[in-house]
């Protein structure tokens, strides 16, 4: 984990990777808490959580493309996008970020 830490694709990675766990605590912990126990405030939490590492995940994504000149249509455009489609930092994390290492 430190080795990732050394590195800003490194960083990225475990952004996006703390962007779809806390996307999956959202889903499967918080919103059941919310309407099957009328208790709002873990997704009022969690919510947060997720918000402040998907800005995150887009802040660093433009750091890294703008240190590492990636061509912004062939991997800028799809690290962004993946942010707004569920589960798709753990995707592209799989198939473009790990492979940068």
């Amino acid at each position: 984990m430190l080795k990732l830490l050394q590195s800003e694709i490194g960083r990225l990675r475990v952004v996006g990777m703390m962007e779809g766990i806390s996307l999956l605590a959202l889903i499967f912990f918080a919103m059941p808490l919310k309407y099957m126990f009328q208790r709002p405030e873990a997704v009022r939490i969690i919510g947060s959580i997720h918000g402040a590492l998907f800005l995150i995940f887009i802040f660093l994504t433009m750091i890294v493309a703008l240190q590492h000149n990636w061509v912004h249509r062939k991997t800028t455009w799809k690290v962004l996008l993946s942010s707004f489609i569920p589960f798709g930092t753990f995707y592209i994390d799989r198939t473009i970020l790990s492979k940068m290492m």
